[in-house]
């Protein structure tokens, strides 16, 4: 399936959210905010917990983000996030969540466009979003 991103700046991007911590997924939407950047669209959150649902909603073919947590269990972000470079046709791009900042190099073997470790930083995790989207998304007027 093509993935395409949104190219209508009014209509919000959609940014799955995989963990299977709650807690982690609740971070990642507060720490963003509906608008990471005034220069780009508001982002719509999709919040989800199992392998199955984050395939189901990439096939689905509307996201524009998926960030993905590296130490979710069963399944965790970094081989879900290399497998999506593999199967999906003009993946999205992968933001991987990693447990700590020496694993970067895992991110760079997921493929993952960035990385952000735990705990979380508010403020790294948004940069790596505008750095992602901005690379993809034309600039607001």
């Amino acid at each position: 399936m093509t993935q395409k991103v949104n190219q209508n700046s009014a209509a919000p991007l959609r940014v799955l959210v995989y963990s299977d911590d709650s807690e982690t997924r609740s971070q990642v939407i507060s720490g963003l905010g509906r608008r990471v950047h005034p220069d780009l669209p508001e982002l719509e959150y999709v919040e989800v917990a199992t392998e199955p649902v984050v395939w189901q909603q990439l096939d689905s073919g509307t996201i524009d983000l998926a960030i993905l947590d590296g130490e979710a269990t069963p399944a965790g972000g970094l081989g879900i996030a290399r497998q999506l470079k593999d199967e999906i046709y003009q993946a999205p791009p992968a933001l991987v969540l990693t447990g700590r900042p020496d694993d970067r190099w895992l991110a760079t073997w997921s493929r993952a466009e960035a990385a952000v470790s735990h705990p979380l930083d508010p403020i790294e995790l948004a940069d790596a979003v505008i750095r992602i989207l901005r690379s993809r998304v034309p600039a607001e007027a």
